[in-house]
């Protein structure tokens, strides 16, 4: 599985290069034609990872409870975010993919239920979970470059 954290601790490094490199308000800005801002695609990926990854094993998320409710598939922008959470979320992207490496080496992912997408794909193990976070983020990754030549 370490190839697999590697992409993603790659495209975690993308993601918080455009975070470093835009404003608050660019990242809070819904550009016109989008439902979304960068800030939400990025912290949704979080979520999602924690999601499939932690959840779905039964173990404890390294979000809140509160941030996987505001970020979870199927929720949009509901006002705009404050520094705090910017850097909480930017603190987070790569932590979380380090954690799991860890978490993974130790032998923590005992079980795992069953769980089909939104794309109709079924992972029934962490590992199916790591290989499909990987095309989840990969798709944001390049709805949020979109959104980055539109702001």
């Amino acid at each position: 599985m370490d190839y697999v954290l590697d992409i993603a601790k790659m495209n975690r490094g993308i993601l918080l290069k455009i975070a470093d490199n835009f404003s608050l308000e660019q990242l809070n800005k819904i550009p016109e034609g989008f439902q979304n801002n960068l800030i939400w695609n990025i912290a949704h990926v979080i979520v999602t990872q924690q999601l499939l990854v932690y959840n779905l094993s039964g173990l404890p998320m390294m979000i809140s409870d509160d941030m996987a409710a505001k970020y979870r598939k199927g929720t949009k922008v509901e006002g705009d975010v404050s520094q705090e959470e910017v850097d909480e979320i930017k603190e987070l992207m790569l932590s979380t993919i380090e954690r799991t490496r860890e978490d993974y080496k130790n032998g923590l992912f005992k079980t795992y239920n069953t769980y089909t997408t939104s794309t109709n794909a079924t992972i029934s193990t962490v590992e199916e979970a790591m290989q499909f976070n990987n095309f989840h983020e990969g798709t944001h990754l390049g709805y949020i470059l979109a959104l980055k030549k539109s702001i």
